[in-house]
């Protein structure tokens, strides 16, 4: 089991703080959430079943990979990832280079969490069709992908058209870092099982995980990658060693958490975090 711990819901004061000691006391990796922009008018929700957003407009927003870069060259040892970052708001080029800087500054320890985005409003203001996310996001992907491993490329798609470029540097890890997959539609679940490297899922209990890893299990079979390395990558509660045996025991691989209620007590709740899961 990998233990992450995410700074989402946290003051930006503690961000730094929480990245060191998260990094000192051996955490694996830390993650980053983001989004590009919070219209005033705000509609749904991440979490199935509920309408309204979790967060108000006001929530201040971030460059993720220019902390995570800060973040980077502060650390030694834990990976440092995006939670979830909207590859689809952005032109490939702009989010191939993005994440080549990270892997590149922090020596090959970049973990690249996407998601297509829940905020449709957001998509709105940015001058883009919500309607097309998902398509949006599959072929800036593929792109960036071949930005990353191929030498020259050329393309011509639905939303996006240039003639032959170059892209260098690579980034350090190959065929490049990590992509997982953010969301809990299916979707989501079918884009994380076709192209991921892995599932990013919500916040979840041993009992409610078990149903979306059934179906990620289903579509990577029906699309022929059941033998590639996956990953299962959920928030969840521990409170014993028998805890972190169930989370390994259902499919999870790498468990998120927050262990703390208050910013200002986040770096003394990463101890006892700590304590008892990195025994």
């Amino acid at each position: 089991m990998k233990f992450a711990i995410t700074l989402g819901m946290l003051h930006p004061a503690a961000f730094e703080p929480v990245a060191l000691e998260a990094d000192r006391l051996g955490f694996e990796s830390l993650w980053f959430p983001e989004h590009l922009i919070f219209p005033l008018d705000m509609a749904g929700s991440p979490h199935p079943g509920e309408e309204h957003p979790p967060i108000p407009p006001e929530t201040p927003l971030f460059d993720p990979f220019g902390m995570l870069c800060y973040l980077a060259g502060k650390t030694s040892t834990i990976r440092l990832g995006t939670n979830v970052y909207l590859l689809g708001l952005r032109h490939p080029f702009v989010a191939a280079r993005a994440i080549q800087t990270l892997d590149l500054l922090s020596q090959g320890r970049a973990e690249v969490g996407i998601g297509a985005g829940w905020l449709r409003s957001e998509w709105t203001a940015a001058g883009l069709d919500p309607r097309t996310r998902g398509k949006r996001l599959d072929e800036a992907l593929e792109i960036c992908k071949r930005l990353w491993t191929e030498e020259t490329i050329e393309h011509r798609g639905d939303f996006f058209e240039f003639p032959p470029v170059k892209f260098e540097p690579k980034p350090i890890q190959r065929p490049h870092p990590p992509i997982h997959v953010g969301g809990e539609s299916d979707a989501a679940l079918r884009r994380a099982a076709r192209v991921g490297d892995g599932w990013l899922g919500l916040h979840h209990t041993l009992e409610s995980v078990v149903e979306p890893i059934a179906r990620l299990q289903k579509y990577r079979t029906e699309y022929g990658v059941q033998d590639r390395p996956f990953e299962i990558i959920v928030g969840g509660e521990v409170s014993s060693r028998e805890d972190v045996e169930r989370w390994e025991e259902v499919g999870v691989t790498r468990l998120f958490g927050r262990p703390w209620d208050r910013s200002r007590e986040a770096v003394e709740g990463l101890g006892r975090y700590a304590e008892l899961v990195l025994r």
